[in-house]
């Protein structure tokens, strides 16, 4: 089955129980059309380069997905309709990443970095 690296982007308004419930309506969406998800990813609030429909901040997601087509274009009709997703995209992959994404990762190492700066100080 072809795998597929979806992310979408919420509204900076909605709680994270509500991000949450977007990615499970994401998943169902997949699990109805014999796909699965591999990997679900919240990468948090996070600042836009530009603001999109008014929005300076969202909440960004990403599923890593093992799915027909079909699947994945009923998801897309979904997300679109969806009010409060502000933007989403979908990439067809070779291979899932394993262990946590390069924004994760990314995370973790400035952390780290800010943690051995106070060392040193």
């Amino acid at each position: 089955m072809p795998l597929y690296e979806h992310v979408f982007l919420a509204r900076q308004d909605l709680a994270q129980a509500q991000v949450d419930a977007l990615a499970e309506a994401a998943t169902k969406i997949i699990e109805e059309q014999q796909g699965k998800v591999v990997k679900t990813e919240t990468w948090g609030l996070r600042n836009l380069a530009y603001r999109i429909q008014k929005n300076r901040k969202a909440h960004y997601v990403l599923l890593d997905i093992e799915a027909p087509a079909g699947a994945v274009a009923e998801l897309e009709r979904q997300t679109a309709i969806n009010e409060d997703v502000i933007r989403y995209m979908t990439v067809r992959v070779d291979a899932h990443e394993n262990g946590p994404s390069v924004m994760m990762r990314k995370s973790e190492r400035d952390s780290r970095r800010r943690r051995d700066e106070r060392e040193d100080a």
